[in-house]
């Protein structure tokens, strides 16, 4: 009878171990999940400051040495006098439209160029290889994919 009683207790406590065990176990992967989750987020704030400040560095390169032909004067013609109907978009614009359509629509990256796109800088952008034309609509201009 003292034996069983002392098999039993051992079992007890054999029991009441393994429980305590596996919560250490779930506890020690919670706050491993936990700490590779603050990693990841901590990743995410740096990437996404990273992106923003290289955003706003194209966007002052963009606005400095490409300003809209108003602003330079090297769009208007000599004999003409009028301003043109349509209002221009700046080059930073254009490549913002070129990379959101590649992003949201990848399947579809085609953007119909319109009068407020400046000639000269779509050439820029084609003679560059920046952006293809498509192939049946030389209307329409995508973004080459530089991340594939």
């Amino acid at each position: 009878q003292r034996e069983q009683q002392w098999h039993d207790e051992q079992e007890q406590i054999l029991h009441v171990l393994n429980g305590i065990e596996e919560e250490t176990k779930n506890e020690v992967e919670q706050r491993f999940k936990d700490r590779e989750f603050n990693e990841l987020n901590n990743k995410m704030v740096k990437l996404k400051i990273y992106k923003e400040e290289l955003l706003n560095t194209l966007g002052e390169f963009l606005e400095e040495h490409f300003p809209l032909p108003e602003e330079g004067g090297s769009a208007k013609k000599k004999n003409s006098s009028k301003e043109p109907a349509v209002e221009l978009i700046t080059l930073h614009e254009i490549l913002e439209l070129l990379i959101n359509k590649l992003m949201s629509t990848p399947h579809e990256p085609y953007v119909t160029i319109n009068d407020s796109f400046w000639p000269p800088y779509v050439e820029l952008l084609l003679r560059y290889g920046i952006a293809l034309r498509h192939p049946e609509d030389p209307n329409r201009l995508r973004l080459e994919a530089f991340h594939m």
